[in-house]
């Protein structure tokens, strides 16, 4: 599991460095309120959230455990699911162009699928390690653990440019789920409860989202894990979620002075 106790020191350390630059950089910070709750698969070890033509769409980790799943939003209930082999460990995943991308996270390869039918059609190659991916319509959009974020060709998988995701000159490291949202893409750091708004050109931060206490303390088993999860509906709606959640939350941002 990426559950290691020095990433998430590291990932700590990390992001309180960043927030106490953020008003010295104009970086907005923001705060939540939750607008709407509905049930979430508590046996989910949430990778990859995304909504596509008004479906919600997971992908699950952990070796032995991880698949992929159409989900019916208000219930929770999976409607379809893709189990894999018990050597991957499943990561982020996306649709472009009517093809699902389905990362893993050491095992080097990104399955493809016709969405339609989760048929699959494809497997491509990549250097590193897989976790979150988006799409801004053109590229794929992948991290890999680091503070990059890299853009591929869709066709061939290739790399087309990078960029180093910073907050003041720092760099911010553990980049995880990722969700493009209205020109920026948005990244759940790894460990922690804050979420980061990228500009995807520079790579500059341009806020931060604190949601410490979005699953509330009386909700939470030993089992549960961390914040993961970004997904936008059809209307612009945010939905957050996380590791063993038991919920998942659509919430409005609050700017904090």
């Amino acid at each position: 599991m990426k559950r290691l106790s020095h990433i998430l020191l590291a990932a700590l350390i990390a992001l309180s460095s960043c927030a106490c630059t953020a008003s010295a950089q104009n970086v907005k910070t923001y705060g939540f309120k939750v607008e709407e709750t509905v049930p979430h698969d508590v046996a989910s070890y949430t990778q990859g959230l995304f909504f596509h033509e008004g479906q919600l769409y997971e992908s699950a980790g952990q070796y032995g455990e991880s698949s992929f799943r159409k989900v019916d939003l208000l219930t929770g209930k999976v409607l379809k699911r893709l189990n894999f082999e018990g050597r991957y460990f499943v990561e982020g995943s996306c649709v472009l162009n009517g093809r699902l991308f389905i990362l893993t996270w050491q095992e080097h390869e990104c399955f493809v699928y016709d969405l339609a039918s989760l048929e699959k059609i494809g497997t491509c190659r990549y250097n590193g390690e897989g976790w979150g991916l988006t799409t801004d319509g053109k590229s794929l959009i992948m991290s890999d653990g680091s503070s990059t974020i890299t853009f591929r060709n869709p066709d061939t998988f290739a790399p087309e440019r990078t960029i180093t995701v910073t907050l003041r000159g720092q760099k911010v490291m553990y980049l995880n789920e990722l969700e493009y949202i209205k020109g920026e893409i948005w990244a759940n750091v790894y460990g922690t409860d804050q979420i980061v708004r990228i500009n995807p050109q520079t790579g500059a931060v341009t806020g931060v989202i604190n949601c410490r206490g979005l699953l509330p303390a009386a909700l939470r088993k030993p089992s549960t894990d961390v914040l993961n999860g970004i997904a936008v509906d059809a209307r612009g709606g945010i939905w957050l979620t996380g590791k063993y959640w038991p919920k998942m939350y659509r919430i409005t941002l609050v700017e904090k002075k």
